[in-house]
């Protein structure tokens, strides 16, 4: 099978991905083998691609937003049959045994295993995956369309969770990409104000198509102060920024695996009980109820497409931020 394979950490302007032959993965027992017909690209996978994050496994298939068909069944699956239409997100697998699990935080278990990091991911024409760790696609999204759902949607919805937004209330968002361009959607559908922060004016456009009633640069003040903010951009200088636009009590979520230092700040911004917060992964319920929410609005995702040989410059226009809403691999 082809794959796009990184087998030493480079910056995404070196073409840090090798299109190579790889053989067609075999399902242990309780796994599916997912022929892969569409991968959302993440940033997550530009932090691995260029080494941002240590990495466990080296080559590896990157990619962790899949959706593609069950061709082939290991030992004791019953949760799937051949030719259903799958999607696998970054959470590939727990150990259900640890405190984090027992507690329902399985987003923090211990020995938490995540797709294109711990194992070959969508970046390619076939994966493997635990049956237990992989989701039917509601019926009203295309492969395409479902593909940014499954991390961009997923981590967005739980660090709206996390955000302790309420319907009616104002939402701050800092970056307008892939995940940002989904929760602006859930966020109007509970009848919120959106605000949105960005440099690029076609985000902006973007963000104003969707229904933000404001937006502006990351300095700027909101036309009111916010009462949740979430920060996607992967720079901690925006944290002094965020803080001063929330209102006393209110939330801000930092929504990136990996950021830059934050600042040296006054605590004056985070007092009056202003809760600053990060967000680690997701659960199986964050995507179960994520895919529930997207049909029930029904989400519309924006999506640019890439033939899978084109992995890194699709990683590199999403570095420059030159991605309209999510990036999407046809495979």
């Amino acid at each position: 099978m082809r794959a796009m394979l990184l087998e030493k950490p480079r910056p995404a302007d070196e073409d840090p991905l090798r299109l190579a032959e790889l053989p067609l993965p075999d399902p242990a027992p309780g796994e599916i083998r997912v022929r892969v017909r569409a991968c959302g690209v993440c940033h997550t996978d530009l932090h691995i691609v260029e080494g941002d994050l240590p990495l466990p496994k080296l080559p590896v298939v990157p990619g962790h937003q899949i959706v593609g068909t069950v061709d082939t069944l290991g030992a004791g699956v019953s949760e799937f049959r051949e030719g259903d239409r799958v999607g696998v997100p970054w959470l590939y697998s727990t150990c259900g045994e640890c405190a984090y699990c027992r507690k329902g935080l399985e987003n923090l278990c211990e020995r938490a295993r995540f797709t294109g990091f711990h194992a070959d991911g969508g970046y390619a024409e076939a994966m493997v995956a635990p049956a237990a760790f992989a989701y039917a696609l509601p019926g009203n999204f295309s492969d395409l369309e479902a593909a940014p759902l499954l991390c961009a949607g997923v981590i967005g919805y739980r660090a709206l969770k996390l955000s302790n937004l309420q319907p009616g209330e104002r939402l701050g968002l800092y970056g307008f990409g892939a995940s940002a361009h989904i929760v602006i959607q859930i966020a109007r559908h509970w009848n919120c104000e959106v605000c949105v922060f960005t440099r690029a004016e076609s985000h902006r456009q973007l963000g104003r198509q969707l229904g933000a009633v404001w937006t502006g640069a990351a300095g700027d003040p909101p036309p009111a102060p916010l009462d949740a903010a979430i920060i996607f951009a992967p720079a901690g200088k925006l944290v002094p920024d965020a803080l001063r636009a929330l209102r006393k009590g209110g939330t801000l979520a930092l929504a990136g695996i990996t950021m830059s230092s934050l600042p040296e700040m006054e605590y004056q911004l985070l007092y009056q009980e202003r809760i600053l917060r990060s967000v680690a992964n997701s659960t199986r319920e964050d995507v179960r109820t994520l895919l529930r929410l997207a049909a029930e609005i029904p989400v519309c995702t924006e999506i640019e497409t890439f033939q899978l040989p084109e992995a890194n410059h699709a990683l590199q226009n999403l570095k420059s931020s030159r991605i309209h809403g999510a990036g999407v691999l046809v495979i």
